[in-house]
């Protein structure tokens, strides 16, 4: 783990979703920065060895296991998190499915619908319901929720699901920072375009030609992002170079490929 600013020194920093992508990305980042990092993730023998990988590198982290849309294993998060470091400044709200792809809306099933929105929608909820009384104990802090693009605008490949689940979570994130930013406590959330993970994979049969279609229409930049990118972007937010950024929303994209010409 090479070194950089150390802007998160002494902080604490959770993480959902950690196991693997972007999730990972974000905590080898805080890490980096000098944080002790909560890894929560449903699969616990990932988040093991990537503690295991943060103390090879001088970090400390904590694996935890955790489904966020389950109230009890968030509640058990946070408590953990109280118990073993004492407090918490930071947290990435990231964990999320996909759902249902090319599927229209009406072919939805209600059992896909209450999948998608009980871990994009509610597990962002019901994470900011335990992270923010812990922030307001110690002063304050910060949350960034993972959203999408497609947060921001229809989705294309028919997930109209994930599509309703992020632009809820915007609506949540920019709610929450109205009701707390008073408080010293700043909530952001980012917008990644297609970024490569488990399930943006161009390796897997048909993927470099799927997902260069995808970044011919939504990227200026006419690539894949890479998880290291909204990293980066993320742990900005969290940090104080970002203390008069809240309730905003921050498209880690290449840009819109929207173009007349």
């Amino acid at each position: 783990m090479t070194s950089r600013s150390r802007a998160f020194e002494g902080k604490v920093a959770l993480v959902t979703g950690a196991s693997s992508g972007l999730g990972e990305a974000t905590a080898l980042e805080f890490a980096r920065q000098g944080a002790s990092v909560v890894l929560a993730a449903r699969r616990a023998e990932r988040c093991e060895a990537l503690t295991r990988r943060i103390g090879e590198g001088g970090g400390t982290a904590l694996p935890v296991r955790a489904d966020v849309a389950r109230p009890d294993d968030v509640r058990a998060m946070v408590a953990a998190t109280l118990d073993h470091f004492g407090r918490l400044d930071c947290a990435v709200n990231n964990a999320g499915v996909a759902g249902p792809m090319r599927t229209p809306v009406a072919d939805v099933d209600e059992a896909q619908w209450d999948a998608v929105m009980g871990v994009n929608l509610k597990g962002v909820w019901l994470c900011m319901k335990h992270e923010i009384p812990a922030m307001l104990a110690v002063g304050g802090g910060a949350i960034v929720n993972v959203a999408s693009i497609y947060g921001l605008k229809p989705s294309d490949v028919g997930h109209a699901p994930y599509a309703a689940s992020k632009h809820g979570v915007i609506g949540l994130t920019r709610s929450a920072a109205t009701d707390y930013g008073q408080a010293n406590l700043r909530i952001n959330a980012v917008a990644p375009g297609f970024t490569r993970s488990e399930m943006v994979d161009p390796e897997r049969p048909g993927g470099a030609e799927h997902y260069g279609r995808m970044v011919a229409r939504h990227c200026a930049m006419q690539r894949l992002g890479e998880a290291e990118e909204a990293a980066k972007a993320i742990a900005w937010l969290c940090s104080d170079e970002a203390s008069y950024v809240n309730g905003a929303v921050l498209c880690v994209d290449g840009g819109s490929a929207t173009r007349m010409y």
